[in-house]
């Protein structure tokens, strides 16, 4: 007997010093695993920027543009969903201000229903619910969705939301950079200079209406006292674009714990996003530094100004998109003259935004994260740089662990909760 149990005792030893020694999954599996749960997912992306000049029957969407989102890109990186943006510049608060975005507003809207409805309707279809998003998913055509950056257009007339509504659009943030008529910016922090102090009387109007029609509040660009009020205020579920941890990354852009651990209450969904940045300041800024004489050679070249993405978030209106886009073009140029100086200044890669998909979902849970690119409008990580390298993300993901269940929930599958919670307030409230 006692031999039998001192085989059994070297058995056990045995087979636990095999468990512990056996080599790590090879990269062929993981890649394979990954490649199989990125096509059988829905991925979307909730923040991408578009310039006008890019939809037109010469020039769209459906042609490879030197552009971060385009059908092909999105085709060729398996991305099913873009949210395109109706982003207005911060202006003057009178009604001449308001009438010159609202016009500008417009077009975007115009430009978008252009693409999926003349452009390229057999190739994408613009989603109004979250079961629209199924239906058009299922049907093999990718999928156009509609967000407001920046209620600045809307003016004093609360029934121009309805009338957004109406053109498509599904998320509205009430500020980006600069205070406006409805609530201050995260813009603000710098000097400590407030407006309303959070939202003002319109703003927290805007919300009513916002949770009666069924448009998500966006919290991305408005102050942390303007998000704060706006949780507390709002029926529904919250998202925030495009935003990521101000833990990680001290920016006034991202969130704090506080706000976060509020979202997670709300039952919202915060959509990391991928700007170097706001994933890594630090390591973003340290590149920057090194390069910045390169930089400053190449926008000479262009006939242009250097700006930082912090430089430019302190812009308004035309001025910060047309510096977006330079900013773009020079950081395109950079990558080969750069190169040397990435080896002793390595830039933000996936890998760190899987960092802070890791930080967030400990902090407030699977169920609310999601994931964001910002892309022509400042997102582009080593490794996810457009969306032709969207299942870049799904690998890393897969390499930290995370199961397809848990993809499924940070590619989309959280933002589709939330859609269908605001949906469903909305119902009640009609």
């Amino acid at each position: 007997m006692k031999r039998f149990l001192t085989f059994l005792t070297l058995l056990f030893c045995s087979s636990s010093i095999f468990s512990q020694t056996r080599p790590p999954e090879s990269d062929y599996s993981i890649r394979s695993k990954a490649e199989s749960i990125h096509a059988s997912v829905i991925t979307i992306d909730t923040h991408n920027d578009f310039d006008l000049d890019n939809f037109t029957p010469e020039k769209n969407y459906t042609q490879n543009l030197d552009t971060q989102i385009n059908l092909p890109k999105m085709i060729s990186g398996g991305l099913d969903v873009s949210w395109l943006v109706v982003f207005t510049g911060q202006g003057e608060l009178n009604k001449s201000g308001y009438k010159k975005a609202y016009i500008h507003s417009q077009m975007k809207f115009e430009a978008i229903h252009r693409f999926t409805q003349e452009l390229a309707p057999d190739k994408i279809e613009l989603a109004l619910t979250a079961e629209d998003v199924v239906r058009i998913h299922d049907s093999g055509k990718k999928i156009a969705m509609i967000g407001v950056e920046n209620a600045y257009p809307i003016g004093e007339d609360l029934n121009r939301i309805e009338e957004f509504f109406n053109k498509g659009a599904r998320y509205m943030s009430l500020a980006h950079n600069g205070h406006n008529q409805f609530a201050d910016s995260h813009s603000g922090e710098k000097e400590g200079e407030w407006l309303h102090n959070g939202l003002s009387d319109l703003g927290k109007m805007a919300i009513q209406e916002m949770n009666r029609l069924g448009i998500m509040i966006d919290l991305s660009h408005p102050s942390k006292e303007a998000n704060i009020q706006t949780i507390q205020l709002s029926k529904a579920p919250v998202i925030a674009s495009h935003s990521s941890a101000r833990s990680l990354s001290d920016v006034s852009r991202n969130l704090d714990d506080e706000v976060l651990m509020m979202i997670k209450e709300n039952g919202g969904v915060v959509q990391t996003v991928a700007v170097g940045t706001f994933l890594n300041a630090e390591k973003f800024n340290a590149f920057l530094e090194a390069s910045r004489p390169v930089l400053e050679e190449i926008a000479s070249e262009l006939n242009v100004s250097f700006l930082t993405i912090d430089e430019i978030g302190q812009l308004t209106g035309e001025e910060a998109h047309k510096a977006y886009i330079n900013y773009e073009k020079i950081m395109k140029i950079s990558e080969d003259r750069t190169r040397e100086i990435a080896k002793k200044h390595p830039k933000v890669s996936v890998s760190d935004f899987i960092d802070h998909i890791d930080f967030m979902v400990k902090l407030i849970g699977i169920d609310h994260v999601g994931i964001s690119s910002d892309f022509d409008g400042g997102g582009g990580i080593v490794g996810w740089m457009d969306a032709s390298e969207s299942f870049n993300v799904t690998y890393e993901l897969v390499k930290r662990g995370y199961t397809k269940e848990e993809i499924e929930k940070l590619w989309g599958g959280n933002l589709l909760r939330v859609m269908r919670e605001v949906e469903l307030v909305s119902k009640k409230m009609q």
